[in-house]
């Protein structure tokens, strides 16, 4: 959900122009060799999990890593039938820190898989080595399009969300619910905003609604949104759609409560508005905050209760997240591929990759990959309960929705 425009002259001099541009233009799979199991059937496999440790974003990849694990418990330490070691490291809060950790995995560690990563532009970056090792990535957050969109390969799938698809889900809904005045969009001004404006837009507006206005406040700057908020109350809208995570979640909903929106003008958003951490510090000003999304921990079937209960067991009582699940159905997937690869290279897993079918037994409900991104039911979800004690109830199916 972070920044993530990132030119080919940037990632070479973030990687060093003196040790990886000549380990880029070797023969071969020159990022990285493997755990020397050779692709042996039910030999030993070594991920990497490259998930942030440290800075902004390390609540993400605590429960990442969480997920990561919990399916590892769940299964004896295999994957396809292999026995994993697992090495994590620390991808940080930016590309800078985030593609050297993932090429370090690939070269020191000889890792032949990577798991994880939250910031689009480490994604992005981390692709073309991914290429170059013939390796596979599976990317556990990070939204953006082009992930698998102009920028694809076929050694990068994504287990989680794109920015647009998420937001789009709303849009025909709250089209059907002939809003007097339309909807105020707002959204941070970086590139995940960008996406989310436009996708939730031009659903919308194919639905008949229409937009009272919009508003994108700076990223990462903006401490006070009343500015903002008088726009919207001028505007006349009858609702806002939002895209806002972290810090900027939490005061965004703070200061739309105190403000005096809340009662008169609903407060609609793409679910991390309200998802994991944010939610207990929001408190009370987010009850009745309506999101979407493709899972939370209040879905009502037999996956998902089983997954809670494992996880608040193993946790000290913590609540899974989306970015828990999506890990969790990475080694899923991983677990169907490498049981039908014929070796661990990247071309093996990715044709197997490509055959899973539909994942049936995931705690998000059924779903299946389009275009190496998830084809995925998302949900209306209404925060409810007390302070301390809030979740994000399921108040409506939204259908099934793929990348935008």
């Amino acid at each position: 959900m972070a920044e993530y425009t990132l030119s080919r002259r940037a990632l070479l001099m973030l990687l060093g122009a003196g040790a990886a541009a000549p380990a880029l233009a070797a023969c071969g799979s020159s990022v990285g060799g493997g755990s020397g199991s050779g692709g042996e059937e039910g030999g030993p496999v070594k991920v990497g999990l490259v998930v942030p440790q440290s800075g902004v974003y390390a609540p993400l990849g605590t429960d990442m890593q969480r997920g990561w694990d919990l399916w590892l418990q769940q299964h004896g330490n295999r994957i396809g039938g292999r026995e994993v070691t697992t090495v994590v490291a620390d991808e940080g809060e930016n590309p800078q820190t985030g593609v050297p950790a993932v090429q370090r995995v690939l070269q020191a560690d000889q890792v032949d898989l990577v798991v994880g990563l939250v910031n689009s532009a480490t994604a992005l970056g981390a692709a073309p080595l991914m290429s170059e090792a013939k390796k596979i990535l599976v990317v556990a957050n990070a939204g953006a399009a082009d992930i698998t969109g102009k920028a694809r390969t076929p050694y990068v799938w994504r287990t989680s969300f794109q920015n647009a698809q998420v937001a789009a889900a709303a849009g025909p809904h709250l089209a059907e619910q002939n809003i007097p005045g339309g909807v105020f969009l707002i959204a941070s001004d970086y590139a995940a905003g960008t996406e989310v404006r436009a996708g939730f837009k031009a659903a919308y507006e194919a639905a008949g609604g229409r937009i009272a206005g919009e508003a994108s406040p700076p990223f990462g700057t903006t401490q006070d949104y009343q500015p903002f908020l008088a726009q919207i109350r001028q505007s006349g809208a009858g609702a806002v759609f939002c895209f806002f995570a972290g810090a900027e979640a939490v005061r965004f909903v703070q200061q739309y409560a105190q403000f005096g929106l809340k009662d008169s003008v609903p407060l609609y958003g793409s679910g991390f508005l309200t998802e994991g951490g944010v939610l207990d510090a929001q408190a009370e000003a987010a009850l009745g905050v309506r999101t979407s999304l493709f899972y939370t921990d209040q879905l009502d079937n037999p996956a998902n209760r089983a997954f809670v209960e494992a996880y608040r067991a193993a946790y000290d009582d913590a609540v899974p997240t989306c970015y828990s699940v999506s890990t969790f159905d990475a080694a899923a997937v991983l677990d169907r591929a490498l049981g039908a690869a014929t070796a661990l290279d990247g071309d093996s897993v990715s044709a197997a990759l490509g055959g899973v079918g539909s994942i049936d037994d995931s705690p998000r409900g059924p779903w299946t990959f389009d275009g190496q991104n998830p084809l995925q039911t998302m949900y209306l979800r209404t925060v409810e309960g007390t302070p301390g004690q809030l979740v994000n109830a399921v108040t409506a199916d939204l259908g099934q929705k793929a990348q935008v």
